[in-house]
């Protein structure tokens, strides 16, 4: 496979006349890397022994080609966060959905073409909480000669969000799983791999963005946080917001930016001082009574010429449950919309699709923390469960009695949603998929349930991309709510945060064959249940079925 993968990067260069270079060879070794970080060591996975790991550029229509060596004690996968993966689900890389883990001593290569994508998207491992140090950024330039559809900005930088345990995360989930109660929160948010000073180590180093005064900067923003929605905001300074999700939006000006788990926020960054430093902080959104890091994570912005002894010029974060402010960002979200980019939201429906997210509980006899009972997640009311042998392979194969068809297109019970909810929290298990004919549309109202707690949650839908048209808070009225839908130019993404107390309408096209995760990126919900999946049968075009898998791919 290598020396192939070689000779077509070979011809792609050497006969430009022909074909443009356009095959991006990337290796990924699987490491173990000790790392210090609040006046403390442990060792760590990475990629490449870094973290954050390495980002990824490639161009719109690239072929990408990423050999990942699994060096450590755990089963590997690697997602690539928003690629559309067309008819190539083999490459997405969530374990036992599209394909079995990678084992310790293997390797296998993502091969995938980023098809009419531009922007900015991250990758991250997908099986047990390794994406907690395994994850970095995946920029993807326009083709050559195309520009931007804003101001060009003199230099772009990566900033990379997350969290920071002391402990081992993969320790700290077990401990959870086994005594049926919430996981630890995290010690530190990072911001480029640095959490900044904190109270428990004022000699903690925060990353440094070096700039020059008058120029335009675009940040590529990504949050890959375990469990926390982030604000983000540089003092003294306003960030001009053009692209979520590696899709274009209407830019607007804000001084506080909102990014969830899994999502990507572009910004404009206007170096209007003259000198100085200034705070860069991220700090976490949470508007209901949940237990999170609030810790602030800090860097700096430091104009040329400015002395290292100079005062720091500092922000005022929102509040940890400022609503209003969150509110305010996701609101002024649109499509671009413009000839070029224009927003494809589907009008005539075939699957009217309602989910309850949410909490729940099932008896434990071993949890004795909870009391011979666990916290569990749901998608109408069904907790996932994962099998042991990949959903895209039993499809492919046709391999019975791993998932069924059933799942419920409708909450099995109806209640207020967004009240206490029933006494009785028990929730199903099961494995199951809802079908959908290839080129199908659906709408998908999210509807987010006050058992146990109600909460901001960020889902992610593999394989698609899908417009938000709709938004409120309490319950989800199909007579009135849509009324008021955007059906002309709603912000399009590929992870959208369902409101706490409330509900998201988000509608796509089912254009893309195969087994697509859905699930909330918060992974601690992931944990617990709160994912399904959708298949999509193959058309009858030709080039409208799922590819047949590679040879490499990992056995269970």
């Amino acid at each position: 496979m290598d020396s192939w993968v070689r000779f077509l990067f070979l011809v792609a260069c050497f006969l430009p006349a022909l074909v443009e270079c356009r095959v991006r060879n990337y290796k990924f070794n699987v490491v173990f890397k000790n790392s210090t970080k609040l006046c403390s060591t442990k060792p760590i996975v990475t990629v490449n022994g870094k973290f954050p790991g390495p980002t990824l550029y490639a161009r719109e229509d690239d072929t990408v080609l990423v050999k990942v060596v699994n060096h450590v004690k755990y089963n590997v996968s690697v997602h690539w966060h928003g690629v559309r993966q067309l008819r190539t689900g083999w490459a997405d890389g969530p374990a036992y959905i599209t394909q079995c883990p990678i084992q310790p001593g293997q390797n296998y290569i993502y091969n995938f073409t980023l098809t009419g994508q531009r922007g900015t998207l991250l990758w991250h491992a997908h099986i047990l909480w390794l994406r907690s140090t395994v994850h970095g950024a995946l920029v993807i330039l326009p083709k050559r000669g195309v520009p931007y559809p804003f101001p060009a900005p003199q230099k772009e930088v990566v900033v990379v969000l997350a969290e920071w345990w002391k402990s081992d995360t993969e320790a700290v989930i077990n401990q959870a799983l086994q005594s049926g109660i919430a996981p630890n929160v995290s010690d530190a948010h990072t911001i480029n791999g640095h959490p900044g000073p904190v109270p428990a180590c004022p000699s903690q180093k925060g990353y440094t963005l070096p700039v020059e005064s008058g120029k335009t900067y675009l940040l590529r923003i990504v949050n890959a946080a375990l469990n926390e929605e982030l604000f983000f905001k540089i003092a003294g300074h306003k960030l001009t917001v053009v692209e979520v999700d590696a899709t274009y939006v209407k830019p607007f000006k804000t001084e506080t930016i909102l990014v969830a788990p899994g999502q990507t926020t572009n910004v404009l960054l206007t170096t209007d001082q003259n000198s100085g430093k200034y705070l860069v902080a991220a700090s976490t959104f949470m508007d209901s009574p949940i237990a999170v890091d609030n810790l602030t994570a800090t860097a700096t912005l430091h104009y040329s010429g400015t002395l290292s002894s100079t005062p720091t010029n500092v922000t005022k974060m929102p509040l940890i449950n400022a609503t209003q402010v969150a509110n305010g960002f996701i609101n002024s979200l649109k499509s671009l919309n413009s000839k070029k980019f224009p927003a494809t939201v589907p009008l005539k429906i075939d699957h009217h699709l309602l989910f309850t997210v949410g909490l729940g509980v099932n008896p434990c006899p071993t949890c004795k923390a909870g009391n011979g009972s666990r916290v569990v997640a749901s998608i109408n009311n069904v907790t996932f469960v994962m099998p042991t042998t990949a959903l895209l392979q039993a499809h492919f194969f046709n391999i019975s009695g791993v998932y069924t068809t059933d799942f419920p297109a409708n909450p099995p019970i109806t209640f207020n949603f967004s009240g206490a909810g029933p006494t009785n929290m028990q929730t199903t298990n099961g494995t199951k998929v809802y079908r959908l004919a290839y080129n199908s549309t659906v709408q998908l109202v999210m509807q987010d349930t006050g058992m146990i707690a109600p909460e901001n949650h960020p889902v992610h839908l593999h394989g698609f991309n899908f417009f938000q048209v709709g938004r409120g808070l309490g319950n989800y009225n199909a007579t009135t709510d849509p009324k008021n839908f955007n059906l002309v130019d709603p912000v399009e993404r590929n992870t959208i945060g369902v409101p706490t107390g409330g509900w998201v309408a988000i509608r796509f096209r089912a254009d893309n064959p195969g087994v697509w995760f859905l699930h909330c990126h918060l992974e601690v919900h992931t944990t617990w249940g709160l994912k399904m999946a959708f298949l999509v049968d193959n058309g009858k075009g030709p080039n409208q079925s799922l590819l047949p898998p590679p040879k490499d791919l990992p056995k269970c």
